[in-house]
């Protein structure tokens, strides 16, 4: 079937382009923010891209755009400008933030279980399924015979009169 509005596709591209390029403009990284050294600034890069962005929760900090993630960035190349080893930045952002702030968190017995979980919820739900199904039925019980479906309707029949 062709398309009955050929051009509205392009239009809402275009409106959608004009829309956004604000936002896109934002994205790009601020000379400023950079160390002079590009060794440090590579090494604070290699430290921001294992950070999670605390807005975005699935970019790291130098992809984000977000402005914590800025002041995150700004942070970062602080302390690699003061001369900390990346355990020690690492450190510092975890205890400041948590293990959340990590796009790799350690295994814990907190990360485990939220591993573990969906495949244990998965065991029971199977096991509580193959308990019930597995139960002994009630038997159904037997036909009436000829003489308890006469007394039955002796019965029906008194009550009516």
């Amino acid at each position: 079937m062709k398309n009955p509005f050929p051009r509205r596709g392009g239009v809402l591209a275009l409106l959608a382009c004009l829309l956004f390029a604000p936002f896109m403009a934002m994205a790009v990284d601020d000379p400023s923010e950079m160390l002079p050294d590009p060794a440090q600034e590579q090494r604070a890069e290699a430290i921001g891209a294992q950070l999670r962005c605390l807005v975005c929760q699935n970019e790291s900090i130098e992809d984000s755009s977000a402005d914590l993630a800025r002041d995150l960035r700004h942070v970062v190349r602080e302390h690699v400008a003061k001369g900390e080893s990346n355990q020690q930045i690492m450190a510092w952002m975890v205890s400041r933030y948590g293990n959340f702030i990590r796009l790799r968190p350690p295994l814990t017995i907190g990360t485990l279980l939220l591993w573990i979980m969906p495949l244990l919820a998965l065991c029971i739900g199977i096991g509580v399924a193959w308990w019930t199904f597995r139960r002994p039925r009630a038997p159904t019980p037997a036909p009436l015979s000829d003489e308890e479906r006469r007394r039955l309707s002796d019965l029906t029949e008194t009550r009516r009169e």
